[in-house]
């Protein structure tokens, strides 16, 4: 049986983003993945928005990690020459009924160490965006994009640089303890023995660990699964900047974001399903049209093409309170080794790079 320092489950941008920096370290680094490449999943589809850190509860993981890693991944942007811009949003109150919920908004983005909002009324917000329509807004200059893709591969060129190997198409079947580690066994039959494993498997995380033998079943979240579906605008848009109404139940409203070619995309909306699964249903596009009127009246019918979608891995349901990160270690599940990522959503593509700080300060010896 191969042994190995450490082995990483998952080759989406958590997954690299860890194993880049146990590499770093000089650690022997496996990836392990289930798919033909790497990064197909949460990574690829999603909105590709650098988040400022203005949604999540005060003291939350998300809200430090946001805010950390939003700095740690401007400036590997920049040291590796990723696409991104810092192109900014407004956080809009379209009626005078949302303006307590923007200023809260506001408030607790303070609070999170986000202080370069800016409070925009309706004259100001003409002056900014013409074409839109609403009471107020936030700016958040802090708030970009990136290419996504871009991004992963040059955490992969990292990781492989550090010595890690990317091993494909290796689905894992099993996880047990032992004396000497952790023995992972894949769908081959093949086994490999590591000083620990780091389960960074996205929506299918918690179905992981839940069929590990040592792991206690009390310990793994219920998973949940909220669908969101993305429509391209056909033509030119008229915004330079991204353009988020208040947020819903489930996500974060059905917003503009624009890529990086200047291309406006409007989503995600919010569906619960049982499953991942991701199918693209034309006919959700028509109640998206009303959705952005109420802040862009010009919207043009027949505008709307559908684009993709994603899946958010949640581990909290319909009617539940947002759950925030869980980053597991043997001192919630009595593994030794074994870290688990559950729940890993927005914005977990801005804080990455953090996250895996918090990964690796629980695998390497302090100092």
């Amino acid at each position: 049986m191969d042994k190995v320092d450490c082995v990483v489950i998952g080759a989406g941008v958590i997954g690299l983003a860890c194993a880049r920096l146990l590499a770093a370290s000089g650690r022997e680094v496996v990836i392990v993945e289930r798919e033909a490449a790497a990064g197909q999943h949460c990574s690829s589809r999603n909105s590709e928005v650098i988040h400022a850190g203005i949604y999540y509860r005060p003291g939350s993981l998300k809200a430090r990690l946001c805010v950390a890693g939003k700095a740690m991944l401007y400036r590997y942007c920049a040291e590796r020459a990723i696409a991104h811009q810092r192109i900014g949003k407004l956080l809009l109150a379209v009626t005078a009924d949302d303006l307590p919920r923007l200023a809260a908004l506001q408030a607790q983005a303070a609070q999170n160490g986000v202080t370069d909002l800016r409070w925009l009324d309706q004259a100001g917000l003409a002056d900014c965006e013409p074409a839109l329509q609403a009471h107020a807004a936030l700016l958040s200059p802090s708030t970009g994009i990136i290419d996504s893709h871009g991004l992963m591969q040059a955490l992969l060129a990292d990781t492989e640089a550090g010595g890690a190997q990317l091993a494909l198409a290796s689905s894992v079947q099993g996880l047990r303890a032992t004396a000497d580690g952790l023995v992972l066994q894949l769908a081959d039959g093949y086994e490999l023995l590591a000083g620990c494993v780091i389960n960074a498997a996205g929506a299918w995380a918690p179905a992981l660990a839940a069929g590990w033998q040592d792991v206690p079943r009390e310990t793994v979240p219920t998973p949940y699964y909220a669908r969101g579906v993305y429509f391209a605008l056909q033509g030119r848009s008229p915004f330079s900047r991204l353009i988020y109404p208040m947020p819903e139940a489930g996500g974060l409203g059905t917003h503009l974001t624009l890529d990086l070619a200047g291309q406006a995309r409007f989503g995600p909306d919010v569906e619960w399903i049982d499953k991942v699964d991701y199918t693209l249903d034309p006919s959700r596009g028509e109640r998206f049209y009303g959705s952005i009127r109420r802040w862009w009246p010009q919207l043009a019918d027949g505008a709307l093409a559908p684009a993709y979608c994603g899946v958010r891995p949640k581990i909290a349901g319909p009617g539940m309170a947002d759950a925030d990160f869980l980053i597991q270690d043997a001192s919630q599940h009595g593994v030794p080794g074994l870290i688990n990522l559950f729940g890993i959503e927005s914005p977990g593509l801005t804080a990455s790079l953090a996250i895996a700080e918090q990964v690796a300060a629980r695998v390497l010896p302090a100092g």
